[in-house]
């Protein structure tokens, strides 16, 4: 996968920032026409009764591209102070993170992957979700981390399992990712 510019994705050609609010783990904005825009080019958040849902890793791509003003209790949270929001709520958030953040500069579009068991579903380069299938199921791992080859055969079967590939993203103390694809194969 080659490395697209910074800022080369069309999403982030978008003017109007987003309002948002955080409330309890859970970034919400109003559905306005930026917003909505917003979703319709990129497919950032989620339609949430008549608004729209981000999740964490969203949010705080999104703040540090300067594309959404997110608001807690009425004070503007910043890039840091939402980052160490997220990391209490999740121990390995900037390992999630590093991942997203990468895959999206690159030009795929990344959301989460709660319902097949995995952190998230990549999209190949010029497809929306809802017109077709993701082609991976990724997983984030710090490369300090360990895997033992039951968790790793866990983590395929689900990607076999959802006709999707496998794609372990291991991610350095730095941010840095680095990508294995794996499928099956019959001999």
């Amino acid at each position: 996968m080659e490395k697209k510019p910074k800022d080369a994705t069309p999403e982030l050609e978008i003017q109007e920032k987003i309002s948002a609010e955080y409330c309890d783990g859970k970034v919400l904005a109003e559905a306005t026409d930026a917003s909505r825009d917003f979703y319709e080019k990129s497919r950032y958040g989620e339609p949430f009764q008549k608004k729209f849902q981000y999740s964490l890793v969203e949010a705080l791509y999104l703040l540090e591209r300067g594309k959404i003003q997110l608001l807690q209790a009425k004070k503007e949270l910043s890039f840091d102070q939402l980052l160490k929001i997220a990391q209490k709520i999740e121990a390995n958030f900037f390992v999630r993170y590093a991942a997203f953040k990468d895959m999206r500069n690159r030009g795929y579009i990344v959301k989460t992957a709660l319902k097949f068991g995995a952190d998230f579903r990549v999209y190949d380069r010029g497809v929306k979700p809802g017109d077709d299938h993701a082609k991976w199921i990724m997983y984030p791992v710090s490369e300090s981390s360990m895997l033992t080859w039951y968790e790793f055969s866990a983590k395929n079967r689900v990607a076999h399992s959802t006709r999707k590939k496998l794609l372990i993203a291991i991610v350095d103390e730095e941010g840095d990712c680095t990508y294995y694809s794996i499928s099956w194969t019959r001999p």
